[in-house]
């Protein structure tokens, strides 16, 4: 594959995921203003269980094929990658009705252990209704995403990226027109409303596999083409080709699970952890605000960081395999760098402006601005989590991916409770937190064991970079403060808007130019602003 289409087919791709994450981002608003804090809650109810089930219906398997049907392409043994995505639609297709079919009548069991039925507003019969509503996606999702896998294997990436966008579409175009049709012209009840927007996983789903279906109709000639010249020299059986896909698969299940397995705690745990600390008719309300609503605005910044810093993965996993230790070290350095840089001063910068953020997307709320304040730093942890799992993966210590992930949901899982009760929702941010820096803390352990690499330098930039933070940190709150005196971000969406802009820009600016004129944003990045620097010098020298 040469240079060129590698960075045209990750370009393709990147640009699909970005648009569906922003899609996924912004339907929240609207979304919100139809259904309330009690629907939030509600669809959070049935989302979390169903995305458990998908990751374990797709097994990691979409991603393995692509990489086993590139593989063997090279090799020119095109028949063996096309024999396991044949048995692979069918096994995908069993995985994904019998994935439905235990969620669908799990159901009933799972709704009693979400709510509590003396103080929440939500029923266990509408908490069943949205699981079970939800649950028809997993007949379609995990043979979708093995078409995927398969183009992508045969370094085709538009196919993905043009069904992730249209999948999206088509979700949120149901989802938004069933819930304003049920609620505002049926005048229905919210429970009707939500169970149609979980539905709509369903009906996206339908959407990007029709997409792949023409795909699949307008290259069926080059496909057989390809058969032709298959060489014919390699056999590999089923058994032997689903164990290599599932060794290399399972790490990355999990690590794709972990922000739902944290979900699924706090979903199992949090009413009734706030019921007995007296404070059971709020906490629907908090719930949907931690776990739903600030949610949505915490996992920007991780994903703009990661995916700048995971782009740096493949040279990592080079530099280990020539055993190119002085690569290895400054590839390292600049992963970790980059995901700092990037992340740090977005969530600090989101912690100071929390209220404005909050109002900005959907209505002032005092908890909102509470949760999102002391939810936002979260998200570096988050970052470091994916980043150092992915590096585990290129040094091909995955295994460990599992153990650091357990150890953080025991945490979470022993801690969640007892912080509910102290503390309410910060509680279980803090049990969050707690529980990803033992995964990360381990995961960096793994690393530094095994590639001999020290974090000194890593750990002096942090510093700087952090110095760089509480300036920019400052500069926001002294240009919110002074935006305040003529604009109250509490009066509405407009003014909130308005001073988070004001704040967000001049935050961004300040941090920009002291990274700039103290030579860090070169170091990262190239030397891309040295007239800066050339101007300065000349002023020393007059």
């Amino acid at each position: 594959m040469s240079t060129s289409k590698l960075l045209r087919g990750t370009f393709i791709l990147t640009a699909g995921v970005m648009i569906s994450r922003l899609l996924g981002l912004f339907y929240v608003i609207p979304f919100y203003h139809l259904v309330g804090e009690r629907g939030g809650a509600l669809y959070g109810y049935g989302y979390v269980p169903y995305q458990i089930f998908l990751s374990l219906a797709t097994a990691g398997l979409p991603v393995a094929v692509s990489k086993f049907v590139s593989k063997y392409n090279a090799l020119e043994e095109y028949r063996v990658g096309y024999t396991l995505f044949r048995s692979g639609l069918v096994l995908m297709l069993a995985s994904g009705v019998a994935s439905w079919l235990i969620l669908y009548g799990l159901a009933p069991v799972l709704a009693p252990h979400v709510i509590d039925a003396e103080t929440n507003v939500n029923s266990v019969d509408d908490v069943v209704a949205v699981i079970r509503a939800v649950s028809f996606a997993l007949i379609i999702v995990p043979i979708m995403s093995l078409i995927r896998g398969f183009f992508q294997g045969h370094e085709s990436m538009g196919p993905t990226a043009l069904s992730q966008v249209v999948e999206q579409i088509v979700r949120i175009a149901f989802l938004l027109g069933a819930c304003y049709v049920i609620l505002r012209i049926w005048d229905g009840s919210i429970v009707t409303a939500v169970s149609a927007a979980t539905f709509a996983a369903f009906v996206g789903a339908v959407g990007g596999l029709l997409v792949l279906v023409v795909y699949w109709w307008k290259r069926r000639p080059h496909l057989r083409s390809l058969l032709e010249r298959d060489r014919g020299e390699v056999s590999v059986s089923l058994p032997a080709m689903y164990k290599e896909l599932l060794l290399s698969s399972i790490p990355f299940v999990f690590v794709g699970l972990s922000m739902s397995l944290y979900q699924l705690i706090d979903q199992f745990t949090f009413n009734h952890a706030m019921a007995a600390a007296g404070l059971g008719s709020i906490s629907e309300h908090a719930y949907s605000v931690f776990n739903m609503w600030a949610q949505k605005l915490v996992i920007i910044p991780v994903t703009l960081a990661t995916s700048f810093s995971l782009a740096l993965i493949p040279t990592i996993t080079k530099a280990h395999v020539e055993q190119n230790r002085k690569a290895l070290r400054q590839y390292l350095n600049q992963t970790f760098q980059v995901l700092m840089f990037l992340t740090m001063p977005a969530v600090i910068g989101m912690a100071v402006l929390a209220g404005p953020m909050y109002s900005s997307f959907y209505s002032y709320d005092p908890l909102g601005e509470q949760v999102l304040r002391w939810y936002a730093p979260a998200a570096i942890l988050y970052a470091l989590f994916s980043v150092t799992a992915a590096i585990m993966q290129g040094i091909n210590q995955q295994r460990f991916t599992v153990v650091s992930l357990a150890a953080g949901l025991l945490v979470k899982l022993s801690l969640n409770t007892l912080l509910i009760m102290e503390w309410a929702t910060v509680g279980a941010i803090v049990a969050t937190m707690a529980g990803y820096f033992v995964s990360v803390a381990f995961n960096l352990w793994v690393i530094q064991r095994y590639t001999r690499y020290r974090y000194r330098f890593v750990l002096r930039r942090t510093v700087f970079m952090a110095i760089l933070t509480a300036l920019m940190s400052l500069a926001v709150m002294v240009v919110s403060a002074l935006v305040g005196r003529w604009v109250d971000y509490r009066d509405g969406t407009a003014e909130s808007v308005f001073v988070a802009a004001i704040g967000a820009a001049a935050g961004a600016a300040v941090y920009l130019f002291l990274s700039i004129r103290s030579g860090l944003f070169s170091a990262l990045f190239g030397d891309r602003f040295a007239f800066w620097r050339r101007k300065k010098e000349k002023k020393a020298v007059s």
